[in-house]
């Protein structure tokens, strides 16, 4: 009987390898995968799960990898934390719990599904998303699924798969490099969304933020020019309940995803290339220096094309450290010219277009506000430096208002968005009245060199006709039109300027000061006069 019986077991077993060995895409309750003979692979063959050794290195990790590429490609590592030293790895499920295991050496547990739910009858299934999903083995719905490898992301985004948070429980479905080439452990580059009013994808090196992607505007995130990655595309969701961001494959015949590298340290999108059968880095983030985050410090703007690339937001903001921003150290960023005096509901607002908008740590956002009530509701909040819309599609809506310093803002060439700052009132108009002085100039240089085209018309014209006279024998009076040029009298313009005010006067060039508003009057009257003092030259001749 003890023969018989040993029989039988060791019948059930190969059978069971059998099976496993015949490219199956799940395992229940009595089956395993184990080292070096078993594994699962997805139905449509995209991907296979099974032990692997990174790199240089003999310790054993239980993983995912794509099915169909030549180069073993890793996407997902269940004990990327506590390696296996041998082969004796063996996943199989926990009878009491319902959850799927891996044992290790003297079948010590290394990793575990630690689902919060019991499956009646536990089957663990690899998708063909390259999602590993535990379930019961009569429920397939995928709301029902009690553990999945999607939740729990290594250093690799897929398609389908979410980076984002649950708003409700907090869980955060984050990215986290390998530590190298040899190790899947964490390293120090992380990727997730940050839970702000207006929340954002951001990547970490260790406890420092190291950049932004920007909010997303309804079409991509603000920190992205705007026709970026054809093939290779984002979506973004947010309710009440989550907040995620995902990867979308524009072809479906293309296969790629997104990697975080620790030995590059930084973010790409690559693409598999059958013809050259390696992986093409499609798109690298960050992609400058003024990607960095805080790159130009407090109210300071990156403009790639500019030299210093660090620029203060225009005309109302300087270097708070002359010395170091002239080194090129700009950390401490810029303040403004003027401080903002309390509370002032006639401040204005000015504005700056095509930037990624600043961090939105301590923003305040209404999806359904219109701009000019957004731009009201900064106005009534002392503490409001700017404000724009949430979303740039048809013309604009909704409205985010940023309190505090405005940090790590970039300039977007083909991009971004419009942000309008909090400045003094007194300010904009300082700038209105350079604007009129220069649309006075540029009158008056056209007016004059009209006159000298003019008068050198005139000139040659009258020459002209004395000779043709002079030729025809006539005799002719030497003609003399005087052109009757303005005159005022002291008392006239002392009237128009207010005696000559300070508060009147504009500015001051080579031929003495320029007053402003009845000045003004003053001067049109005087091209009025003059420009109708050579037509009648002109008609005249």
């Amino acid at each position: 009987m003890e023969k018989l019986y040993f029989i039988f077991v060791t019948t059930l077993l190969l059978i069971s390898f059998i099976k496993l060995s015949e490219a199956v895409d799940f395992i229940t309750h009595s089956q395993s995968i184990i080292d070096d003979k078993s594994f699962l692979e997805s139905k449509g063959g995209s991907f296979q799960l099974g032990f692997f050794s990174p790199g240089n290195s003999k310790n054993r990790y239980l993983g995912i990898w794509y099915k169909r590429i030549p180069v073993q490609t890793v996407v997902w590592v269940a004990n990327r934390i506590k390696p296996i030293n041998n082969s004796s790895g063996v996943l199989t499920v926990n009878r009491t719990t319902g959850d799927f295991q891996l044992l290790g050496q003297n079948k010590t547990v290394v990793w575990s599904t630690n689902s919060s739910r019991k499956a009646q009858s536990p089957l663990f299934q690899l998708l063909d998303s390259g999602n590993l999903v535990l379930r019961d083995e009569n429920d397939a719905n995928p709301d029902k699924f009690l553990w999945q490898s999607f939740d729990f992301p290594c250093d690799t985004l897929l398609p389908g798969m979410k980076l984002g948070r649950d708003r409700r429980t907090g869980f955060n479905r984050r990215l986290s490099a390998w530590k190298s080439p040899d190790d899947p452990s964490p390293g120090n580059l992380s990727w997730e969304m940050e839970l702000h009013a207006y929340p954002e994808p951001a990547m970490w090196n260790g406890t420092k933020e190291f950049l932004r992607s920007g909010p997303w505007n309804g079409l991509t995130y603000a920190g992205k020019p705007t026709k970026a990655l054809p093939l290779l595309k984002y979506s973004f969701f947010s309710n009440e309940d989550e907040v995620y961001l995902m990867i979308v494959l524009t072809n479906k015949s293309v296969i790629g995803r997104m990697v975080l590298n620790e030995t590059t340290f930084n973010r790409q999108s690559l693409i598999w290339s059958d013809a050259e059968r390696d992986w093409n880095v499609y798109a690298i983030f960050p992609r400058d220096e003024c990607d960095r985050y805080g790159h130009c410090g407090a109210n300071g703007n990156c403009v790639l094309s500019a030299s210093p690339v660090c620029q203060c937001l225009d005309k109302y903001f300087r270097p708070k450290s002359p010395e170091k921003w002239r080194s090129s150290d700009w950390s401490s960023g810029c303040q403004r010219k003027k401080a903002l005096e309390n509370c002032r509901n006639d401040d204005g607002f000015a504005k700056y277009e095509g930037l990624k908008l600043p961090d939105t740590t301590r923003t305040w956002v209404n999806s359904s506000m219109s701009l000019e009530d957004c731009r009201v509701k900064c106005l009534s909040n002392c503490s409001c430096m700017a404000y724009a819309n949430t979303d740039v599609r048809d013309g604009g809506k909704g409205c985010a208002i940023w309190f505090g310093d405005l940090i790590d803002i970039k300039q977007i060439p083909s991009g971004g968005q419009d942000l309008y700052v909090r400045v003094l009132a007194s300010e904009l108009d300082a700038k209105d009245e350079k604007l009129w002085i220069g649309v006075i100039v540029a009158s008056a240089i056209f007016v004059i060199l009209g006159m000298l085209l003019g008068y050198y018309y005139i000139y040659h014209k009258r020459k002209d006709d004395r000779d043709n006279k002079g030729k025809l024998g006539i005799d002719h009076e030497d003609q003399r039109d005087d052109v009757d040029f303005p005159l005022f009298d002291l008392s006239t313009i002392a009237a128009a300027t207010d005696n000559f005010s300070l508060d009147n006067k504009l500015g001051e060039g080579g031929f003495g000061p320029v007053y402003r508003t009845l000045q003004c009057v003053v001067y049109l009257d005087y091209v009025v006069r003059t420009l109708k003092s050579l037509r009648t030259i002109l008609h005249g001749q």
